[in-house]
Order: structure tokens, then sequence, then C-alpha cells
């Protein structure tokens, strides 16, 4: 669901990794191992400036010519929710009232930075009719 295409570009001594979708999220690495781990973190930091924006995020790109990489799992989930709260126009407040939380509650929940319970995320996901699917691949 967010997996995003990243360009590995030799400089120097060194990979850059730019994503052609999200053009916030740059990064490298001495090799491709570690640039696509460093491609992770990037990713992370650039899609939480999304959220801080209350901007959609960027649709990934099917490029199957380039690796992927995608946030972790518990940022997925966030990004899910997140995604599904502006497609409903619901904002932050109002996914507090749904749930009975304080609005600093909801902000931590989103904050991708931040290590959101699991049932805190399926609560927030029941609140706008969805539910969480966990799959192990």
């Amino acid at each position: 669901m967010f997996d995003y295409p990243v360009v590995l570009t030799p400089d120097n001594d060194t990979l850059l990794v730019t994503f052609p979708d999200v053009p916030e999220a740059i990064t490298f690495g001495a090799n491709e191992v570690e640039a696509l781990h460093h491609a992770v973190e990037a990713l992370e930091t650039a899609l939480s400036f999304y959220i801080d924006e209350r901007k959609p995020l960027p649709v990934p790109s099917i490029l199957p010519s380039l690796p992927t990489v995608r946030p972790s799992a518990l940022e997925s989930i966030k990004l899910g929710v997140y995604s599904e709260m502006l497609s409903q126009g619901v904002r932050k407040a109002e996914l507090a009232r749904r749930l009975g939380w304080k609005a600093p509650q909801i902000d931590r929940l989103l904050d991708l930075n931040h290590a959101s319970r699991l049932d805190q995320l399926e609560a927030a996901a029941n609140a706008l009719g969805r539910h969480i699917e966990v799959v192990l691949a």
C-alpha cells in the first residue's frame, strides 16, 4: 500500500537515494543495503511532513524497474488511519470526540515518531468505520 519506488544514483563513493513520488525524501548510503535502510527513515520523515501540513499522501508509482521501500508496519498503519481521515473529511478533533480521547492523544497517534499501541490504532480505524488487517508475507 505504501511501497514507494526509489532511485539509487552513484554519487562519488556513496549512493544517493531519491523518491520520484516524495521529493522531500533524500538520503544516501555507502552501499545499496545501507542506502535502502536509510531510505525507510527518509521516507517516514518526509511523510510526517505531509501529516503535519494536513496534505494528502503521495500515491506511490508502480515502476517495476526500481526497488521499493515502505514505512515500518506501525507507521504504515498510522498512515492508513491518516489517509482515511482525509478521505472522510474527519479532522483530529472529530476523531478525538468519536474515541472519547483528548486532542493530544490523536496528535501522538498520528506522530510517526511515537510508538503508539496497536489497540489504539485499531480503535481509531474502527471509529472511522474501518479495520486493520495484518498479513505476514
